[in-house]
């Protein structure tokens, strides 16, 4: 991501014609020739040969990119919103203005249109899974494609199943409580798997994803929609010490890992940061990946790194969860400034 501005106009084809900063990045393969393309943050070196594809209204050129894959974080790295209860507790306040106050800054239905696309959702039959689906805004997506009775959605937050289930178009959507680390679904069951704005969460993201892997059916297409990293000091703090915000070569590693091949990332944002991703974003990109072959994902792993019985002290977890909302507050003040700088700064001048 780049440290000011990356409006994806200067010498990279664009993935798709309705938003600059939609960019794919093709992870396919990391043995190809380098070409440079600097980075503050991450280290992408793009092959010098792309793939071209056309249609009736547009050519699409995949970038392929070579990646240099950093560390995950470790476990240890403490988070205020870490454990799946605080999270829980989290969400029991934050669901009752999230579609009003979350949404309109972070997650708007053009930024989620656009993050769907690359899922394929091209039949009306298929069998989709939401996971952490929340308050049904991305599942109002899925719907738009796919009968809502073969849409599943899924969160561990009963608080925000109670907005889904209040929502017309998904009156027939199964919604059940559940695990995005341990989905309640039998191997080769979907057709689909999405993911919008829950990865966040997850105490051991490579689990998820490997359990994204299984839950598909062969030639099935997964696709995670998160937050990227910020590289202003300030917003790289509030998330550090929060909840997990991934760099973009670490969603590629962890699809990769999983088995899932055609791994490609697109960039998202907000129309109003004309690409700037110095502050991160909460909804950053969407990265899918295809299932090649039926079963279980081959990556084996440990037990669980977070145990939700584990009992936790009442005033360390009120201290966490308090902080935690501090540093949301951070991420709820940035779009409105970059809003603002929007309405200021002349357009065609980086802000």
């Amino acid at each position: 991501m780049a440290s000011s501005m990356f409006s994806g106009t200067e010498s990279l084809t664009l993935f798709s014609s309705k938003t600059p900063n939609g960019l794919c990045f093709n992870a396919s393969t990391f043995h190809s020739k380098r070409i440079g393309f600097n980075s503050s943050t991450t280290n992408f070196n793009f092959s010098n040969k792309a793939r071209v594809r056309h249609n009736s209204n547009r050519i699409v050129r995949t970038i392929v990119p070579k990646c240099s894959l950093s560390a995950s974080r470790p476990t240890s790295q403490p988070r205020f919103i870490q454990h799946k209860k605080e999270a829980f507790w989290f969400y029991r306040f934050l669901s009752i203005v999230y579609d009003h106050v979350i949404n309109p800054g972070h997650w708007t239905e053009d930024m989620r249109d656009e993050a769907l696309e690359p899922a394929d959702l091209s039949d009306r039959n298929m069998i989709v899974v939401d996971v952490g689906g929340g308050t049904g805004f991305t599942t109002l997506g899925i719907v738009k494609h796919v009968d809502a009775k073969n849409v599943t959605i899924l969160d561990q937050s009963p608080h925000q199943l109670a907005k889904a289930k209040q929502k017309e178009p998904l009156k027939d959507c199964k919604i059940i409580k559940g695990d995005a680390e341990d989905l309640p679904f039998r191997t080769d069951y979907a057709d689909r798997y999405v993911s919008a704005g829950s990865i966040e969460y997850w105490p051991d993201p490579q689990r998820g994803i490997r359990e994204a892997y299984r839950v598909l059916k062969l030639g099935g297409k997964a696709c995670v929609i998160g937050p990227v990293y910020p590289t202003f000091w300030l917003s790289r703090f509030f998330a550090d010490v929060w909840m997990l915000f991934p760099k973009e070569e670490e969603y590629i590693e962890w699809f990769q890992k999983a088995g899932f091949k055609d791994v490609q990332l697109k960039r998202i944002g907000p129309k109003w940061y004309r690409g700037v991703r110095r502050h991160g974003l909460i909804m950053g990109c969407s990265v899918t990946g295809v299932k090649p072959a039926s079963g279980d994902s081959p990556l084996q792993l440990g037990p669980k790194e977070e145990d939700v019985e584990k009992p936790v002290k009442p005033f360390v977890f009120l201290y966490r969860l308090i902080l935690g909302a501090l540093a949301a507050t951070w991420f709820v003040l940035v779009p409105i400034y970059m809003w603002l700088k929007d309405q200021i700064v002349p357009k065609g001048q980086p802000i």
